[in-house]
């Protein structure tokens, strides 16, 4: 339980310090400075980091420390339940962010700077916490200190089979997030962590259900076994391939690219009252 312990420490380290940085930013930098820039990055680096020791208790704590799955799905649900809670409406995922843009809630430039501030906090995350892992502060960090330079990949299925897994762990993803876009965070935060846990479950034999582009390419792109673009064809076109369905279902179309609806017609609401043809005169 030592090494469970000292992750669960690392977990709340990691929020401990992202909030503070929210609330230092937030307090120095202009609104849009920080909505558009400095609250993705931090957001990114707390789920990047907190993904990256979450694999590491999936692939070693199972054998080295002797957790079930259930305890690993449980701690799953709860960290998603306090990322939906400290993230401060930071998506930390580039497809969430293009699907702003498609849904026209967003512009080009602002969203271009959201998918920079989401790639800079994950390759911070990735780089602070393979430097904690150096410390060995448990069993669990020396092994995966050891196996960092080999990391095996999380893609334990054929390239296209992987992309439809993605593509349809990111359709549910962002069909729940358009639904509940506009409910209370006190039902959308655990709808959400519920979903994330189930196709964790679901999917994670067989891409480890990642379902956002960035928080792949850092944990997984370095690991041997594919090559890049097979990698880009799973994690990042998958996941895109879902997003846009799941707003064309959802919408009907495409809002920021098309005004007419593709797939559903729009009957008017307000129907003109049928009038009844006066009775024809008769001569007398």
């Amino acid at each position: 339980m030592a090494g469970l312990n000292v992750s669960l420490s690392f977990f709340f380290v990691t929020f401990a310090l992202c909030e503070a940085a929210r609330r230092a930013s937030k307090a120095l930098l202009p609104v849009g400075a920080y909505e558009g820039f400095a609250r993705e990055a931090v957001g990114a680096a707390q789920l990047g980091a907190c993904c990256l020791e979450m694999r590491t208790l999936v692939v070693l704590g199972p054998w080295a420390g002797g957790f079930g799955p259930d305890l690993l799905l449980t701690l799953l649900f709860l960290l998603f339940l306090a990322h939906g809670a400290t993230l401060d409406g930071a998506s930390a995922n580039p497809a969430v962010s293009l699907q702003e843009f498609l849904m026209a809630e967003a512009s080009l430039p602002g969203t271009l700077l959201k998918l920079a501030a989401q790639g800079l906090g994950m390759q911070a995350a990735s780089t602070l916490t393979r430097l904690c892992w150096a410390w060995e502060l448990s069993d669990l960090h020396l092994l995966q200190s050891l196996m960092a330079q080999s990391c095996s990949s999380t893609l334990r299925t054929s390239v296209p089979h992987g992309a439809l897994v993605e593509a349809a762990c990111a359709f549910c993803f962002h069909l729940i997030l358009l639904q509940l876009r506009h409910s209370s965070p006190a039902h959308r935060v655990p709808a959400v962590a519920l979903l994330v846990t189930v196709t964790a479950y679901a999917a994670g034999p067989s891409t480890s259900a990642f379902f956002n582009p960035a928080l792949a390419a850092s944990v997984t792109f370095g690991c041997s076994g594919h090559t890049l673009l097979e990698y880009v064809q799973v994690y990042w076109l998958g996941p895109l391939a879902g997003m846009v369905l799941a707003v064309l279902l959802h919408q009907g179309r495409l809002p920021h690219l098309f005004q007419r609806n593709l797939l559903y017609s729009q009957k008017n609401k307000y129907r003109a009252p049928r009038v009844k043809p006066a009775p024809a005169s008769r001569d007398t």
